[in-house]
């Protein structure tokens, strides 16, 4: 497999720091070995001073009964009481060094603190070689980092209020952590911990304890096989989350198994974090209480190398993946099953596929990838109930054929690039194809661009050579906008998806555009009877779907409806996700549409299994926000797009974009702000080159007799050529002499540059 530069540098460094790491361990290490009657260090008993380097007898930290809500926000079920607590042997750990732990406590804790002044103190290391080590802890972790060296500082210190334009990067390197764990070559080591809800500073509600984890870190942790050798395996045991990281968490090796209450990892800070997998075999069964995804990093996941087998909670919108910041895919071989999985980024380096199922796989379904030579590329069994699953393996290609098996049975697809994710199935549209004669966009502010032709005033010619995009193209709405057509039931937002018969495609083709694909389902192909679904009470327009209420589904055969399932969820796959049968009743589909803002997506489809049958309905919708893939909550812009795409003045370039940074044309620029005005059309002969009674011929008229368009002074209005941003600006002075030109745009103008400064003038 070939590996992006990003890919080889962090797979180089994981093998020469865990090197690094059994080196120093072989050079000088201190021997711990636990039991329940006595605790040995270097042969001798441990002391109980607290001054050396390891000591026994600290008292643990947990979550106090007989609290109210002033000292913090722990739930009934959390509390413990004083005797538990006492019961457990703290075992601390207070220099820098390399420790091999062997040994068990039944009732105990594994503690590392190195001091308040260690996150600042390169030399702050310690290292902990697991070597057959067996840990239960009923009232914390059983494992915890609380003050080592910090490698990344700038994370820790970074406030995003105060650093607005501070951007944080998937890639970090996490090689000088203070808080390093080895798992030794052919040993079976156990954790079985709890967690401490978040316990109050005195006379605050700030936080001084909270260690959701039962394997825990307040500073960024590595976990390393036994110098290339991952043989060696980490079992941890939660009643809460597994494996928590505060900042960074880099898994160069071993084999790792979670079992958690919620979610498997974590890492918490927000849009910051980056959580690591460059080896070793990652196996995580999450969400065994009442929600919990598989790794759930708050800032980014980045899978460049090893195996990830993940699950998540069966009945919550939960994933095997999920990430606040972007999950990149760069290698190794993932398993992720969920009920909502979050959306790949389209920049990952090694091609992958995400698969969301029309209806609920049961447990046990074997799930298969088979090439166009019927090799299997992929396959798992399904150990939970699932709807989504993301995964990859080295030598999945793009631009190749793919068949995908659900117990031996063919499946095809409805629709793709929605359901499970943005366009090109990450966090930005990734490249997809604008409409035909479509010119891309140009970044402004100072770019420069071949034949010099951004920023021209008013009467300048355009360049020579120039071609300027098609003048059908106006995306403002009405005569020559791209509103998009009518949605398709059964099909998928772009149209043009599916089999001629109808059915669903059985061709799974990733593309550098491409990677997700949703409604699968079981193929006609198989011999079922396909069913489609109508759906009354449904106002659709494209993209911009309106569901108020659902009436009644009706299939085109007589089908039980306890075999069929509706699902909504959010698109792309974010934190929403609820299904009911058909035969729970209308009352109970209604309940599952959203109040929230956002877009998505209702799937009616016959069950996975049901005998003779097969067949899903998709309809995608938006409540109270734009229908964009592009342009979303809390992008740049987004509150100017939304004011004037619900005021009908500006409309996206397709159903589902935006396409924010694409240039903006004299004819469109003069719709737009024409529209703004209520104008009233009215043609010109003033121009020869504005045709009569085209979608823009109106509105240039208007623009003439109120003076706010002069042409080039040779009788060209020049259509077509690109509007620059200082232009724009004179037009808006013209329209309204109160308005103000406070603008720092330069350069070409782009439409969401436009719909900012339409924006300020109607306000």
């Amino acid at each position: 497999m070939k590996h992006n530069p990003m890919t080889a540098l962090l797979i180089a460094g994981a093998v020469l720091c865990s090197s690094a790491w059994t080196a120093r361990a072989a050079g000088s290490e201190t021997k711990i070995v636990l039991s329940d009657d006595k605790i040995t260090v270097d042969g001798r008993t441990a002391s109980t001073g607290e001054t050396d380097p390891v000591y026994t007898g600290a008292e643990i930290i947990y979550y106090k009964d007989g609290t109210d809500e002033s000292y913090g926000e722990g739930s009934e079920n959390e509390k413990h009481s004083a005797s538990e607590a006492a019961a457990h042997t703290v075992v601390t750990i207070t220099q820098p060094g390399t420790y091999r732990l062997t040994g068990s406590l039944s009732q105990g804790q594994i503690a590392v603190d190195l001091g308040k002044e260690a996150k600042d103190d390169p030399k702050a290391v310690v290292t902990l070689i697991l070597d057959n080590v067996d840990v239960t802890c009923t009232v914390a972790p059983a494992l915890i980092f609380y003050n080592v060296y910090e490698c990344d500082r700038e994370f820790v210190t970074y406030d995003n209020d105060e650093n607005p334009d501070y951007q944080s990067s998937a890639v970090v390197d996490t090689s000088d952590a203070g808080a390093n764990v080895i798992v030794a070559a052919g040993s079976v080591n156990t954790f079985t911990g709890s967690h401490v809800a978040r316990i109050y500073k005195e006379g605050t509600t700030k936080k001084l304890h909270k260690y959701d984890g039962a394997f825990y870190s307040k500073m960024s942790m590595n976990i390393f096989g036994d110098n290339g050798d991952d043989s060696g395996v980490l079992n941890i045991a939660a009643d809460n989350e597994g494996l928590d990281s505060e900042l960074h968490l880099t898994i160069y090796g071993g084999t790792v198994n979670i079992d958690a209450q919620d979610d498997g990892i974590n890492t918490n800070e927000d849009f910051v974090s980056v959580t690591t997998v460059n080896g070793g075999t990652l196996r995580v069964n999450a969400g065994q209480g009442s929600e919990g995804d598989g790794i759930d990093s708050n800032g980014y996941l980045v899978i460049n190398g090893g195996t990830v087998w993940t699950m998540a909670n069966e009945q919550t919108p939960d994933g095997g993946i999920d990430a606040d910041s972007p999950i990149l895919i760069n290698g190794g071989v993932l398993y992720a099953f969920g009920t909502r999985n979050d959306a790949a980024d389209s920049t990952s380096k090694q091609p992958y596929m995400e698969l969301s199922f029309a209806s609920t796989l049961p447990a046990g379904s074997v799930v298969e990838l088979k090439d166009g030579g019927g090799d299997t590329v992929w396959t798992a069994t399904t150990e939970k109930k699932c709807q989504s699953i993301t995964l990859t393996v080295p030598g999945l290609e793009l631009n190749t054929p793919y068949q995908l098996y659900v117990d031996g049975v063919l499946q095809c697809w409805n629709g793709n690039s929605f359901g499970m994710g943005r366009p090109g199935g990450g966090q930005r549209p990734g490249g997809m194809e604008p409409p035909e004669g479509f010119e891309p966009g140009r970044r402004p502010e100072g770019t420069e661009f071949p034949g010099g032709h951004g920023g021209r005033l008013e009467g300048q010619e355009p360049p020579q050579g120039f071609e300027p995009p098609d003048e059908g193209f106006g995306g403002f709405g009405g005569d020559g906008g791209f509103g998009g057509p009518d949605g398709d039931f059964g099909g998928g937002p772009f149209g043009g998806q599916n089999q001629a018969d109808g059915s669903g495609s059985t061709e799974f083709m990733l593309t550098a555009d491409t990677k997700s694909f949703s409604g699968v389902c079981d193929s006609d192909a198989s011999g079922k009877t396909r069913v489609s679904f109508t759906v009354d009470g449904v106002k659709r327009s494209g993209r911009n779907t309106v569901i108020e209420a659902i009436t009644a589904i009706t299939p085109n055969v007589e089908l039980d409806p306890a075999q069929v399932q509706v699902t909504v969820a959010d698109d792309p796959s974010e934190n929403y996700s609820a299904s009911c049968l058909l035969s729970d009743g209308m009352e109970a589909v209604n309940a599952l549409l959203p109040a929230d803002e956002g877009s998505y997506t209702l799937t009616i489809a016959v069950q996975s299994g049901v005998e003779g049958y097969t067949g899903a309905t998709q309809v995608s919708f938006a409540v109270g926000a734009l229908p964009f893939f592009d342009v979303r909550e809390g992008d740049e812009g987004y509150d100017a797009v939304k004011a004037l795409y619900q005021a009908g003045i500006l409309k996206g370039t397709t159903d589902i974009t935006f396409s924010p940074m694409v240039s903006v044309t004299r004819a469109q620029a003069v719709t737009a702000l024409a529209r703004l005005a209520g104008a009233e059309e009215a043609e010109t002969a003033a121009f020869t080159d504005v045709a009569p009674n085209s979608w823009y011929s109106g509105y240039v008229g208007w623009a003439v007799e109120n003076g706010i368009v002069e042409g080039d002074g040779q009788g060209h209005f020049l259509p077509n050529a690109i509007v620059s941003a200082q232009h724009m600006a004179l037009m808006l002075e013209r329209y309204a002499e109160n308005y103000v030109n406070s603008t720092t745009f330069s350069g070409e103008l782009n439409r969401l540059q436009m719909a900012q400064m339409l924006a300020d003038v109607m306000q």
